[in-house]
């Protein structure tokens, strides 16, 4: 019986029909654990993200979800949160469930950048079993990621709002990972190509909530901005929040860009220019790129970059 289930070449079509009858006539359902064992494969992924209720994250566990089931696999979520403590114990615990491959959605997986350290547990996670980044870049054998081209996007996003004659140009962020470095390096060469002054004034990290984003801004009387070129949709939210308690034009005396094209975008008034960070397209790939691996059915990539898009709406007007 084991032979049947685990589909070995061995047993003949008429002894596998026969199997296969009793099986149904007692109701016989196989152990996956068991199973699992027998093949060396659990037929499971786990995946591994800092916050569910982020929108990003959900969408991203959600895409990968549905495909994975489309190939038979199942999956297991772990959210790490934030802490390289927490990011440590919850890739251990994932490991140790027999998954066949490890899922990472988020560049805070990465790290910030500042300590190489922060990314030895990735690539001693990579020794046991393959290990997939999504929008995050960690070198190292049997680590394979895949990004959104956030410097090119910030870049152009920029760039635009410089062509339309915009002075001094707010970069709002809320982190450090690699993903937001990636958007602070492209927003800086734009502005050293148009021989504009990279200010460090004009560099603002910020939480992530709109009132909270509403308010500080508020608060800051000095602080003098036409644009804003927004690491994420709340934050450029919480910038239309404070135009609208300023009584500032949109688009005419400040133009905001937000990032990933969540609802956000098209929920509030006026309608939010978004970066189209194509997390679908990066889910996909990664998806293909583990069973073409998993299935030995060709060498892949160990860093695919995806082009965003700018999804131009009423908050600019380029």
């Amino acid at each position: 019986m084991s032979r049947v289930v685990n589909g070995s070449p061995k047993v003949s079509e008429k002894t596998k029909q026969k199997v296969l009858a009793v099986m149904r006539e007692m109701e016989y359902t196989p152990n996956v654990f068991a199973r699992g064992l027998g093949l060396d494969s659990m037929k499971t992924v786990g995946i591994m993200c800092p916050d569910i209720s982020d929108d990003y994250m959900a969408r991203a566990v959600s895409g990968l979800e549905k495909r994975l089931h489309k190939y038979g696999y199942d999956c297991i979520l772990g959210c790490s949160g934030y802490e390289q403590e927490e990011k440590e114990s919850y890739t251990r615990l994932l490991l140790s469930k027999r998954i066949d491959t490890l899922v990472m959605v988020g560049s805070t997986y990465a790290g910030s950048g500042k300590n190489p350290e922060q990314t030895d547990y990735i690539r001693e996670a990579a020794e046991k079993t393959p290990v997939f980044l999504i929008n995050g870049y960690v070198e190292g054998k049997n680590i394979y990621c895949t990004c959104a081209d956030d410097f090119q996007a910030a870049y152009e996003v920029t760039s635009s709002l410089i062509k339309r004659g915009k002075k001094r140009i707010l970069f709002l962020y809320n982190s450090n990972s690699f993903s937001a470095r990636q958007k602070m390096a492209g927003y800086e060469a734009a502005l050293s190509d148009a021989g504009y002054p990279i200010s460090g004034e004009l560099k603002f990290y910020t939480k992530n909530e709109i009132h909270y984003v509403r308010d500080i801004l508020l608060e800051y009387r000095n602080l003098k901005f036409d644009g804003v070129v927004a690491t994420d949709d709340g934050l450029a939210i919480g910038v239309l929040k404070y135009a609208k308690v300023k009584g500032i034009s949109i688009p005419d005396e400040l133009s905001v860009t937000g990032y990933n094209d969540s609802d956000f975008a098209v929920c509030c008034e006026p309608e939010l220019t978004s970066v189209d960070s194509k997390l679908g397209t990066l889910c996909k790939i990664t998806i293909d790129n583990m069973l073409a691996l998993l299935e030995q059915k060709e060498v892949i990539e160990q860093k695919t970059y995806v082009p965003c898009e700018i999804i131009k709406r009423c908050t600019t007007d380029f």
